[in-house]
C-alpha cells in the first residue's frame, strides 16, 4: 500500500468533536477506521468541508455494536451494502465496511465485505475520490488521487468503461467534477471517449438521480467549458432533450457575478435551456423538477425578450408587482443575458437592482370599495376589481387618496 507523507497540519475538524469520538470508538481492537471520500478531497483543496464519511474494516454489526455501547445511535440505513449511519451528539456520519463489487448491474451491486484498503479504494469512481485520512493525519493513496488533484485532473480508477459499466451516472459526475475540481481545459481525453461510448446508459437513470447532477454543474466553477465539452461529445442534447443555449448560460454566469448574485442552478438551467414556455415544461419532464423549479423556468421564458431598460421604469416596476422579486430577478437576468450589453451596463444594473430600490405597494382598493359605489357581488365585482387593479398599475401605483378613489369612480361608472 502506497502512503503520501503525512500533510504539514492534520486539519482540526480530525481531532474535534463528534467526528473524533466515533474514530475513538471505531479504531482499536483489530480495527481501523479512516475519513474517505469528498472530505479528504476537499481538505486538500482548501475548498468547504460538507459530509465526513468514514470507512472502516468493522463489519456493520461490529460497527453498530460498538456505536450502542458507547451511547451513540447507530442507524442501518444500508446495511446491505454495509452503511451504518452513527449519530453522534446529534450528528450523523456515515460509516461503510471496506467492501468490493462482486457483481454490478448499473447501480445496483452485489458487494463483499473485507479488510482490503487498497481493493476498497479500487472499486470507487475518481482517483480523488479514493484518499483515505487516519485519525491521526496519515494520507493514504492508493490510486495517484493526489498527484491527479494536484493536477485538477479527473480521472476514472482503472478502465474507464468499466467504471461507467458499473453506474452510468458517473458520465455525468465525470463532467460534473470537473467542472467542479478540474480545469478550464477539457476534460481528461480518455474519459470523455469512455462516456460517448457509454452514452446510451443515460437512458437507464432515474430523472431524479440526473436532475441532482445537472443542478450540481450548471453552478460549478468551471461549468461553461464543461458544458460546452459535453455539447461537442453529443451528451448535453441527450441530457437536457432539447437545444442548449450555450452563450446565454455564459452571458448569465457573467450577470450574477456582476451584480454579486450567487449562482443559482435554476436560473442556470434557464439561461442554458429555456427559450419559450414550453421548454420549462420539457425540463421539467426530462428531469424531474419540481413544482416551484418548473413554474421559475416558466415564469423566466414568458416574455423575456420584451425587457429592456428602454422600456422605463414604471414598466419595470409594473412586471415587478405582477412577477415578485424573484421570478422579476430570473425574467431580467435572462434578457440581459440575451441581450447585446455587457456585464457592467449600468442600465440593467440599475433594472435588476428595482426590487431593492422600490418597495411593492399593496392594493389599496377593496371589495367593499366597490360595492358601496353600486356594483352588487358576483363575477361583475371580481371582473371590476381586476380592471381597478390594471387601472392602478398603469397609473404608476398612486398612493393618494383621491387619485385612489378616482380610480374606483371610474371603474364602478363603466359598470
Amino acid at each position: 500500500m502506497s502512503q503520501i507523507d503525512r500533510a504539514s497540519q492534520p486539519p482540526a475538524w480530525l481531532s474535534a468533536g463528534p467526528l473524533a469520538k466515533l474514530l475513538g470508538v471505531l479504531n482499536g481492537g483489530g480495527e481501523e477506521a479512516r475519513v474517505v471520500g469528498g472530505a479528504v478531497r476537499n481538505w486538500l483543496l482548501g475548498e468547504p468541508i460538507g459530509d465526513i464519511d468514514l470507512a472502516t474494516t468493522a463489519t456493520p454489526d461490529e460497527v453498530i455494536r460498538r456505536a450502542a455501547a458507547a451511547g451513540f445511535k447507530p442507524v442501518p440505513t444500508g446495511i446491505a451494502h454495509g452503511t451504518v449511519t452513527v449519530v453522534v451528539d446529534s450528528q450523523p456520519i456515515e460509516v461503510t465496511t471496506l467492501r468490493t463489487d462482486v457483481e454490478t448491474f448499473g447501480r445496483h451491486a452485489t458487494v463483499q465485505f473485507g479488510r482490503d484498503w487498497k481493493a476498497d479504494a479500487e472499486r470507487r469512481d475518481f482517483t480523488m475520490n479514493a484518499l483515505s485520512l487516519g485519525p491521526d493525519g496519515t494520507l493514504y493513496d492508493d490510486v495517484g488521487g493526489r498527484t491527479d488533484l494536484e493536477a485538477h485532473k479527473v480521472r476514472f480508477i482503472g478502465d474507464p468503461a468499466l467504471r461507467i459499466a458499473e453506474d452510468y451516472l458517473r458520465i455525468l459526475r465525470f463532467f460534473r467534477f470537473h467542472a467542479a475540481y478540474g480545469t478550464s481545459d477539457h476534460p481528461y481525453a480518455e474519459g470523455i471517449a469512455a462516456c460517448i461510448v457509454a452514452r446510451d446508459g443515460l437512458d437507464q437513470l432515474s430523472r431524479e438521480r440526473v436532475r441532482m447532477e445537472v443542478m450540481k454543474l450548471v453552478v460549478a466553477r468551471h461549468a461553461v467549458p464543461t458544458l460546452i465539452s459535453m455539447a461537442d461529445a453529443g451528451l448535453l442534447l441527450r441530457v437536457l432533450g432539447g437545444i442548449s443555449y450555450l452563450a446565454s448560460f455564459e452571458n448569465m454566469a457573467k450577470v450574477e457575478a456582476a451584480i454579486g448574485l450567487p449562482a443559482d442552478p435554476v436560473r442556470r438551467l434557464g439561461a442554458l435551456g429555456v427559450m419559450i414556455v414550453e421548454d420549462a415544461e420539457r425540463l421539467s419532464q426530462k428531469l424531474r423538477l419540481s413544482n416551484n423549479e418548473q413554474t421559475r423556468l416558466a415564469a423566466m421564458a414568458d416574455g423575456w425578450w420584451q425587457i429592456s431598460p428602454a422600456a422605463g421604469e414604471q414598466a419595470a416596476r409594473a412586471l415587478l408587482y405582477r412577477l415578485g422579486a424573484q421570478n422579476f430577478t430570473d425574467r431580467t437576468l435572462l434578457a440581459w443575458a440575451r441581450s447585446q450589453s455587457a456585464a457592467n451596463d449600468p442600465d440593467w444594473h440599475r433594472l435588476v437592482a428595482l426590487p431593492q430600490r422600490w418597495t411593492v405597494p399593496a392594493f389599496p382598493l377593496h371589495a367593499a370599495d366597490l360595492i358601496a359605489r353600486g356594483i352588487a357581488k358576483g363575477p361583475r365585482l371580481g371582473a371590476a376589481l381586476r380592471a381597478a387593479e390594471d387601472a392602478w398599475v398603469a397609473a404608476d401605483f398612486p398612493s393618494e387618496p383621491a387619485a385612489i378613489a378616482g380610480i374606483a369612480d371610474a371603474v364602478a361608472a363603466g359598470n
